[in-house]
């Protein structure tokens, strides 16, 4: 009968160690220590997390903003290609209206020469395209990293 009571407590008490409060009171000081410690890296890092994904999304929609305004300006400061046109399509005229005439065309010239302020400004515009998409794809990698 008393061997039958220990083995019923020994079952009791094996199944008391599993439960939360029965490990809560034998952790010690240093236990403690660690499980307070993990509670609140945890939560700084969740902290870190979510303000490092919410300035990804500023420097995207910032990215996209500046890249879309950014290609509108350097696509207004293309050279009019219509001016080259014009002047073709008059010596054609020229050239159809008097087969048999000679006709100079050294005046056509075979580049145009552009102002390098322009040259400048171009470049300067295509070289902060080229960065603005570059943050965008650091803001993409840091985001799936």
């Amino acid at each position: 009968m008393l061997d039958q009571r220990f083995k019923a407590d020994e079952q009791v008490f094996n199944v008391a160690q599993g439960l939360p409060v029965a490990q809560e009171r034998d952790k010690g000081d240093d236990s403690k220590f660690w499980t307070m410690y993990d509670q609140v890296s945890k939560e700084y890092d969740d902290t870190f997390l979510s303000r490092g994904n919410g300035d990804m999304n500023i420097i995207l929609t910032f990215a996209g903003l500046f890249s879309a305004v950014n290609s509108t300006f350097i696509v207004g400061m293309q050279p009019n290609p219509g001016e080259t046109t014009n002047v073709l399509l008059l010596q054609l005229i020229q050239i159809a209206a008097a087969p048999n005439a000679v006709h100079d065309i050294s005046n056509l010239s075979s580049s145009t020469g552009y102002p390098s302020s322009t040259v400048w400004m171009q470049a300067l515009a295509y070289a902060s395209l080229a960065f603005s998409v570059l943050a965008a794809f650091g803001a993409v990698m840091g985001k799936q990293w």
